[in-house]
């Protein structure tokens, strides 16, 4: 469970833009912005939230619906 938290975690500021990966011919480097990494961290679940959020509204899957009422004389 930890391990899946801190894996959002990373993926949130990956997304945000706190961790940033630069390489050049002979090694990798993974720089973190500590100051930035709390804001990026909300950025990147609001990313998150806005592609979902556009994905549902998007959706045929919501469909409004009538209810129509009778009464039945015997």
């Amino acid at each position: 469970m930890i391990k899946f938290l801190l894996g959002v975690i990373i993926a949130l500021a990956l997304i945000g833009g706190a961790i940033k990966i630069e390489s050049s011919d002979e090694s990798w480097q993974i720089v973190i912005h500590k100051k930035d990494a709390l804001d990026s961290i909300k950025n990147g679940a609001i990313r998150i939230y806005n592609i979902v959020e556009k994905l549902i509204s998007e959706a045929d899957v919501i469909q409004t619906s009538t209810l129509t009422l009778e009464e039945l004389v015997d």
